[in-house]
């Protein structure tokens, strides 16, 4: 059985009752399938499913990364995610045990996105940060 990544649904298939949907065909997805998706799935890694899936860019887009920092040897792609103009979501749980260690990361990190690129760092909770690039600002809700 062969699966589709995305489908496309025309304004005529959306009004008229028994139309159903158009399946593209995606020849770059592969047919061995490393688990099944079943109806009523809440949650798609779509990371695990389609590890070096083609993401074209575009003009004016953001991707939003999440990550979890585990030592200080993954800082630099974070920091290039937000040089591209992308935000990242940084989970710190794994540091939190290792004081010197998260403390260093957060400073290397504020250091860059703050003082070099005119970014910010938010803190999300106790465990997490927003990386913005300078193109993005937070806003303080009260």
């Amino acid at each position: 059985m062969r699966r589709y990544q995305e489908f496309v649904v025309s304004a005529k298939a959306m009004n008229e009752p028994g139309d159903e949907p158009e399946w593209l065909e995606m020849p770059s997805i592969s047919n061995n399938w490393q688990g099944e998706i079943e109806p009523g799935e809440g949650y798609h890694d779509l990371g695990q499913r389609y590890p070096d899936a083609p993401v074209p860019r575009i003009s004016d887009d953001v991707i939003v990364h999440r990550a979890i920092l585990e030592d200080l040897s993954g800082i630099g792609p974070l920091i290039d995610w937000v040089s591209d103009g992308d935000i990242v979501i940084i989970e710190l749980t794994e540091l939190l045990d290792r004081e010197m260690e998260l403390h260093l990361a957060v400073e290397k990190i504020h250091s860059f996105i703050e003082g070099d690129i005119r970014g910010e760092v938010v803190r999300l909770g106790n465990t997490r940060l927003l990386l913005l690039p300078a193109n993005f600002k937070s806003v303080s809700v009260e």
